[in-house]
C-alpha cells in the first residue's frame, strides 16, 4: 500500500512539473511573437509578402497566448 501512494505521489509531481514547464514555454512564445509582430510592424516593407509574414506572427502570438 505504500509503494501505491509513493508511485502516485511520484506520478502525480512528474505531470504538475511537466505541465508547469509547458505553461512556462508558452508564456515565453506568447511574449516572443508579440514582440516579433510589433517590431516587425513598425520596419515591414509594403508588399504581399510583409503582411503575410505580419499575419503569421500576429496569428502565433494570438495562439500561444490564447493557452495561458
Amino acid at each position: 500500500m505504500k509503494a501505491l501512494l509513493i508511485i502516485f505521489i511520484l506520478l502525480t509531481s512528474l505531470f504538475a512539473a511537466n505541465n508547469a514547464q509547458k505553461q512556462d514555454g508558452q508564456n515565453r512564445l506568447c511574449k516572443l511573437f508579440t514582440m516579433k509582430a510589433k517590431i516587425y510592424k513598425k520596419n515591414m516593407r509594403n508588399d504581399e509578402y510583409a503582411y503575410k509574414t505580419l499575419q503569421s506572427y500576429e496569428q502565433r502570438a494570438n495562439e500561444f497566448c490564447k493557452k495561458r
